[in-house]
């Protein structure tokens, strides 16, 4: 049920408080981090994609500091096995040694007393290498003649799925068949804060110390266990400020791995911070995808079948704790999203390519896999010639029907997703674009058309242990854990095991135990990112804090507050039930006494205590998950009108609506925040952002002059429309919502601009759309009109 909201809990669009440090410089991030004698590391990577190492050659002056895979005695790669049936395992080598499967991969460790020497001295590290064919083409990965970058496997595949539920029986009645081939750009995720890691062994503990920009601190302990060969209890992760993550801060690094390895072996601190070209050039990529995909319908617009086969290019390696096949896995389960439908059935490969790793980025497969989708949608529409809003109205998953469990299993807790489209069709004013299309149809659009687009998707968050396990992957999250506690003053310390890297978490995790407590906000100190002081968590991935972490916060506050009732109520003289906490007082009746006095009490003189205190104190650390385990599905309808130059090939956002349901807002202001930034995100995705890469698996941008970000003149104002349908299944009716804005831009801007070109006969099928791509399909579109008009 929905909490009623109040000033400074649920609901409450307060300040962000951890705001108040950054804005004014106080921020502490790894690079700001230094320590005595401390060395830095930079790494000697690979030039070439694909080769055998035939010899590392140290330089004579300074070989001391230079570092190669012989010397990691003890150390083991990283891999990351699918317990899905027919995954080939890899192993991630720290420092190559063998072969090089990437450009960028690390072979040398360089350590000196500032970046500088180290880089130089990395430039007196011999390689020589015999370099073999690259696989650099996804949709080549499988062909028979195609080298194989994991000599013991049969085929660059890591892994193949198939799903088949009803489908030759429902499209036997199909009056249009379309089939079309979508394919989303690889990319490098941008956060304004590179990787990091410094490193030092601490002599008095016995224990690793790594701080390390990331968003899931206890799976990095986890992963560097496994491959230092050390209990976890001789490891410690903090991750201080993190700027951003987008889950390129969601993995186990070999960089972490050798980092830390350095401190043990030098027995000094040691740091290496990622630079831009690194992270272009040899950091973990996202999102390529190659969709074939067949839509079915009947003549009045019912969906009765999709058919696609999806590849996912994975990169070299299968990476902590994802691995490569989440993305793929993921497009089978997630493609039919909230429609109706028949018959289903879809084919996936993760295959392997001489590119970096592939990781889970900001909307994980579902960017894809809703412009696939929605793309699909608009070209049904047309060729039943009906409105494309029209056709996903007749085919949503209807509000009587929620609890709605769709072809793939996917159980939709609650909303309304027609109206949802209803909204944001009504607010982008379809009718309107329309009149103004056919006034520039008749010659006044001059050199440039409009077009309208929409998405509609849903965002599964908070995923649960049935549904990790269910995808094999070494990590399955469980109970989310909170620690709550009081002190002696009466304030409140909230210990969290996720990571906040710009949520807000600060912020509404405090709000939520205002609702338990009645202690305001700027009283909470949320604590996370050390794993010597926070419960275990597999961390901040798939929009799960707000629900599952904010659900454990709320459950841990909710103790205590039992426990302080009972204090109170043996203090005022009434039943514990009778106590109220509120304004940080607890107040039964007349009579009222400070937290801050029932805090001292327990601390300091214990003698006022009643007899029958609970003897836990306190501290309360309580665990949480949903009542099913299954994820909260929060959804948004995005509606877009751009105009397109004919002779430039320019695409420019004239408009944009985001219809928005994320279920109760903890921060309406904080969704907000997230929601904008992720549709920054998406329309780099939709228009500028691509990591392309030549023939020989060479990177094509090696600075932010070559790979393309939006920047705030790319963006136009986006006006969101909240809906707020509260889940059944979480604390409060939230659900979670940090993926939503990023899935969304690439459909809605895609079928925009090809309802812009739509007179012309012209579509894209492709992202980024670029310039170039537009003019190209222009110019197709006209040499083939010119061929029909010789003919």
């Amino acid at each position: 049920m929905a909490a009623k909201k109040s000033e400074f809990g649920v609901g409450a669009s307060i300040e962000r408080l951890e705001d108040d440090r950054y804005l004014r410089g106080r921020g502490r991030f790894v690079a700001d981090i230094q320590m005595p004698g401390m060395l830095d590391i930079a790494f000697v990577r690979s030039p070439v994609a694909h080769a055998r190492i035939r010899s590392i050659t140290k330089p004579e002056t300074g070989g001391d500091g230079v570092f190669v895979a012989a010397d990691l005695a003890g150390v083991s790669g990283i891999r990351a096995d699918s317990g899905l049936r027919g995954f080939r395992s890899s192993i991630q080598p720290i420092l190559a040694h063998d072969k090089v499967r990437h450009v960028g991969e690390p072979i040398a460790a360089c350590v000196a007393t500032s970046r500088a020497r180290a880089e130089d001295l990395a430039e007196l590290v011999t390689v020589e290498f015999d370099e073999l064919p690259a696989v650099s083409e996804m949709t080549r990965a499988r062909d028979a003649d195609a080298p194989l970058l994991h000599e013991d496997w049969d085929e660059n595949v890591f892994l193949e799925t198939a799903v088949d539920t009803n489908f030759a029986a429902s499209i036997a009645s199909a009056t249009v068949v379309i089939k079309r081939t979508y394919r989303t750009a690889r990319q490098c995720m941008a956060p304004m804060e590179g990787r990091g890691v410094v490193a030092v062994w601490d002599n008095q503990a016995e224990q690793l110390v790594l701080h390390t920009s990331t968003q899931m601190p206890h799976i990095v302990r986890t992963g560097l266990s496994a491959s230092l060969g050390l209990d976890h209890s001789r490891i410690r992760i903090v991750a201080p400020d993190v700027g951003g993550g987008f889950g390129y801060k969601g993995i186990l690094l070999t960089e972490e791995v050798c980092a830390a390895w350095l401190a043990m072996k030098l027995r000094r601190p040691v740091r290496w911070i990622e630079d831009r070209r690194e992270h272009l050039t040899g950091g973990a990529n996202c999102r390529e995808h190659h969709y074939e995909i067949t839509g079915y319908a009947a003549a009045d617009g019912r969906l009765l079948a999709v058919d696609c086969e999806a590849i996912v290019d994975s990169g070299a390696y299968s990476i902590y704790p994802f691995s490569a096949c989440l993305e793929a896995a993921q497009v089978a389960s997630i493609l039919p999203g909230p429609y109706r439908m028949d018959g289903y059935r879809c084919r996936t490969w993760s295959v392997a390519s001489n590119k970096p790793p592939i990781l889970p980025y900001r909307g994980v497969a579902r960017t894809g896999v809703c412009f696939a989708m929605e793309m699909l949608m608009d070209g049904l529409a047309h060729e039943l010639g009906i409105e494309p809003w029209e056709i996903r109205q007749r085919n949503l998953a209807e509000p009587h029907q929620m609890p709605f469990t769709n072809i793939t299993n996917k159980y939709f807790d609650s909303g309304d997703y027609p109206e949802a489209l209803r909204r944001a069709v009504e607010a982008i004013d379809i009718a309107a674009i329309r009149r103004r299309q056919r006034v520039d149809e008749g010659g006044s659009g001059g050199r440039h058309r409009i077009g309208v687009g929409l998405s509609i998707f849903c965002e599964q968050g908070a995923h649960g242990t049935s549904v990790y396990h269910g995808w094999g992957i070494p990590m399955v999250p469980g109970f989310e854990q909170a620690t709550a506690r009081l002190t002696p003053d009466g304030g409140l310390e909230i210990r969290v095991g996720i990571q906040s890297h710009g949520q807000g978490l600060e912020t509404t995790l405090a709000q939520i135990a205002y609702e338990e407590l009645g202690i305001k906000p700027e009283a909470v100190r949320v604590v996370h990112g050390d794993t010597a002081l926070t419960p275990y968590s597999t961390g901040t991935w798939g929009s799960r804090c707000i629900v599952m972490a904010g659900g454990a916060v709320a459950a841990a506050a909710a103790k205590l507050g039992d426990r302080i009732r009972h204090i109170a109520g043996h203090l005022l003289q009434a039943a514990p039930d009778s106590v109220i906490l509120a304004d940080g007082v607890a107040r039964a009746g007349a009579g009222e006494i400070p937290l801050r006095e029932i805090g001292r009490l327990w601390y300091l003189a214990p003698q006022h205590l009643p007899p029958d205190v609970d003897p836990g104190g306190l501290e309360v650390t309580q665990g949480y998950r949903t009542v099913r385990d299954t994820g909260t599905f929060s959804y948004a309808c995005h509606a877009v009108t751009v105009s397109v130059d004919l002779a430039l090939g320019d695409v420019k956002l004239l408009d944009y609506v985001i219809v928005e349901d994320g279920g109760v807002l903890i921060n309406p202001m904080v969704v907000d925040g997230q929601v904008l930034g992720g549709a920054a995100q998406g329309i780099g995705t939709a228009l500028y952002e691509e990591m392309r890469f030549d023939g020989t698996g060479q990177p094509m941008a090696a600075t932010l002059a070559d790979y393309h970000l939006p920047g705030a003149p790319e963006v136009p104002a986006i006006r969101i429309l909240h809906m707020e349908t509260p889940s059944p299944l979480s604390r409060f009716g939230q659900k979670g919502i940090g993926e939503s804005g990023a899935i969304g831009p690439p459909a809605a801007i895609g079928n925009a601009v090809n309802d812009a070109l739509r007179s012309l006969d012209a579509r894209i099928w492709e992202l980024p759309i670029t310039p170039e791509r537009v003019l190209a399909a222009v110019a197709e579109a006209e040499g083939k009109a010119r061929i029909g008009e010789a003919a």
